[in-house]
């Protein structure tokens, strides 16, 4: 097994982790800062192994298969455990609608993300290539770097303002991290939709 393929593994194994020090509020100070840490090291290492395949031309079937599987992992977590533990979600500017509009943004990046597999298994059967795109690479980041602030702010609600306008500036960048996804995923299919068209054919064919 190769460097940036140990590295993905690395990531996969960090998100349990991040689960349990997420969950640790109460029992361990800081625990959301500590799990913030985490992840933030997490996601990062996703820039990191793509970089060393691509540079040391070491780009196999099997980190093809991982590093998009490592990638939706720890974003779905980070999205659930938010919404479970929703205390970032209720400082004086989000309260009453934050919540709610989080769980809008969650499940719409939930939703992409599972159509695009899809679309992906139905890409592969038919041994069609699929390259990630610039404004895909844009959208994982703005999806970190959401869930990022928001729950490292969780461990500073005491704070009062400062953790209000944290806690909004993170609430902005998953809203925009909810376009940027139905955005990404829009473009995915269409720039692919070659991938539906042969489907079509070919039924019309076997009928």
């Amino acid at each position: 097994m190769n460097l940036p393929n140990k590295i993905t593994l690395a990531r996969i194994a960090l998100i349990p982790v991040f689960v349990i020090l997420f969950c640790l509020d109460g029992i361990l100070p800081y625990s959301f800062l500590i799990a913030g840490i985490v992840f933030v090291l997490a996601a990062s290492t996703d820039f990191l192994d793509g970089y060393i395949a691509r540079k040391r031309h070491l780009v196999t079937n099997l980190g093809k298969f991982l590093d998009p599987i490592a990638d939706k992992v720890l974003i779905s977590t980070g999205l659930i455990l938010l919404l479970a533990i929703p205390p970032v979600f209720h400082t004086a500017y989000l309260e009453g609608w934050g919540l709610l509009a989080a769980g809008v943004c969650s499940a719409i990046i939930l939703a992409r993300e599972l159509i695009v597999s899809g679309f992906r298994m139905v890409a592969a059967e038919k041994k069609v290539v699929l390259a990630a795109d610039k404004l895909g690479k844009i959208k994982t980041v703005t999806q970190d770097a959401a869930l990022a602030v928001l729950i490292i702010t969780s461990s500073f609600l005491y704070l009062g303002k400062v953790a209000d306008v944290f806690a909004l500036i993170g609430f902005v960048l998953l809203a925009l991290a909810a376009v940027l996804t139905v955005a990404s995923g829009v473009n995915y299919i269409v720039r692919n939709r070659q991938v539906l068209k042969e489907e079509k054919e070919e039924s019309e064919v076997s009928a």
